[in-house]
């Protein structure tokens, strides 16, 4: 029997090119927040969320970050198309992490509201109500994760399809993760940080492996 991932053209150089992009997006986009987070007066992983980074005099560091990983993601959307062309999920995974990526495109020029004492003189409470390019970001970031949940389930049932079941099963199980982390933001911002990152993670992983 055929296998189905193999009849993608996987090979292309153009389309590994994209995928490469894609897959770089979240380690970039992890390295460069946590780099931060480490330096900036008033940061607190355990209070902030990578988003507030963009906020106060280097905060265009930050913005640039959204955007890189915007266009990176965008790139990779494309090469997810190609590679899984007349392939299960190929139709609506690429969307879906085209999806994600314009989350961050939209984050990158709706900034996160400042609270929780960043940045330096903000207040140390979190805020009770959102400013308009709060809520835009927040509801922007709120899509782009739902769809890249979406992504990884569609994925598993091209991997399943392609005989790939340790990568079925977890593309399956990580909504889950990336869900229980935003859950868990409540208890501590630190949760909400781990959940993105794992969603970011999996799918550089994906994007990878389809380069293969």
């Amino acid at each position: 029997m055929t296998n189905t991932l193999a009849a993608a053209p996987l090979a292309a150089p153009a389309t590994r090119t994209l995928l490469l992009a894609g897959a770089a997006a979240g380690p970039l986009f992890l390295a460069v927040g946590i780099a931060q987070g480490l330096t900036r007066e008033g940061f607190d992983f355990s209070r902030n969320a990578i988003s507030q980074l963009a906020l106060g005099d280097a905060g265009w560091i930050q913005t640039a970050n959204f955007l890189l990983a915007g266009v990176l993601l965008t790139a990779g959307a494309v090469g997810f198309r190609q590679a899984l062309r007349n392939t299960p999920g190929g139709t609506w995974a690429p969307r879906l992490v085209a999806v994600f990526g314009a989350s961050f495109l939209l984050s990158a020029a709706f900034e996160a509201d400042p609270g929780a004492g960043f940045p330096v003189g903000a207040p140390e409470g979190r805020v009770t109500g959102l400013s308009a390019h709060g809520t835009v970001h927040m509801i922007g970031g709120s899509v782009g994760y739902l769809a890249l949940c979406a992504a990884f389930l569609v994925l598993a049932r091209h991997f399943a399809a392609a005989g790939r079941r340790g990568w079925a099963l977890a593309s399956r199980l990580m909504p889950v993760g990336v869900l229980a982390g935003f859950a868990g933001s409540g208890v501590t911002v630190s949760a909400f940080t781990a959940g993105a990152a794992l969603g970011l993670g999996w799918l550089s992983a994906t994007a990878a492996r389809l380069t293969a």
